[in-house]
């Protein structure tokens, strides 16, 4: 039998969420959704070069899986991607795994475009998922077939309760690894990314890999369910490690693969800066 929990348990457990909050119209949550010359719905990420890189952004209700060691810009571009939609009016909601939320909430807080007035009105909820684990009575390390099922669960009726049209997930690698097998882990990412998409909401997931290795994922499962990947590396001029950014996959849609330099700065959070050659 599966684990249930409340659907009004959920938006408790939640940072800054009403639990008065009403969905908003549809039609005003797409109006900033690009459309491309072949009629493709886009989801903009709200970093100028970043969009135009992807033809004018990412296809509605797409996987992304966005790749990096410690320090890369993951959370930071993932962070800055559901500010952006928020101000359009696309709710969104960000699942942290690994990092308290009092701690997320002081690191993304020195960035200008992070307005806590969003968060305060719902239209970006910020989610513990292992305070949802424990409520759900999921052990800590590894989950059955039957604790994937109840959790997925979970996640596909916030999704749809909260009505959100972007979803993150950080990371997804401390999820695989309580998923046990590869085909748990498969089935996971299917199962939640189909279900998203026929609700339209587009999703990005960071993957953790290490430093100066060229891999998408630990699993090397991640990286073939997902729509898309967005790679984010480093590479060292000069004794300075400089950061980059690269589309290395972006299904319905055209896009670059060139590699770009990644600037994050507290006034402008992250740029894409041409990669100038090496001497």
């Amino acid at each position: 039998m599966k684990k249930k929990l409340p659907i009004v348990l959920y938006l408790v457990i939640t940072y800054h969420v009403p639990t008065t909050q009403k969905k908003g119209n549809r039609r005003d949550m797409q109006e900033t959704e690009v459309r491309s010359s072949g009629q493709v719905e886009k989801c903009t990420i709200g970093i100028e070069e970043l969009d135009t890189q992807l033809n004018g952004g990412i296809p509605t209700g797409s996987t992304v899986l966005v790749v990096g060691s410690s320090g890369s810009g993951k959370t930071t571009l993932c962070m800055q991607y559901l500010i952006n939609g928020a101000k359009k009016g696309e709710r969104g909601v960000f699942f942290t795994i690994t990092e308290p939320l009092f701690k997320l909430t002081k690191n993304i807080e020195g960035f200008k475009f992070y307005d806590k007035k969003l968060v305060e009105t719902g239209m970006v909820n910020l989610i513990d998922l292992r305070i949802i684990s424990e409520r759900l009575g999921l052990d800590a390390e590894k989950y059955t077939v039957e604790d994937a099922s109840a959790l997925l669960d979970v996640l596909r009726d916030i999704a749809e309760e909260l009505d959100v049209k972007r979803l993150v997930m950080d990371s997804i690698t401390a999820l695989c690894y309580r998923l046990q097998t590869r085909e748990m882990i498969r089935d996971f990412i299917f199962k939640l990314g189909t279900s998203l998409a026929a609700m339209k909401c587009t999703t990005l997931l960071t993957s953790e890999v290490p430093p100066r290795t060229f891999k998408y994922s630990q699993y090397e499962i991640e990286e073939f369910i997902s729509d898309g990947i967005i790679f984010l590396g480093d590479v060292e001029r000069r004794g300075d490690l400089i950061r980059t950014l690269q589309i290395v996959k972006m299904r319905g849609t055209s896009h670059s693969r060139t590699k770009f330099a990644m600037n994050i700065s507290t006034d402008r959070g992250i740029e894409l800066l041409p990669l100038l050659k090496s001497e």
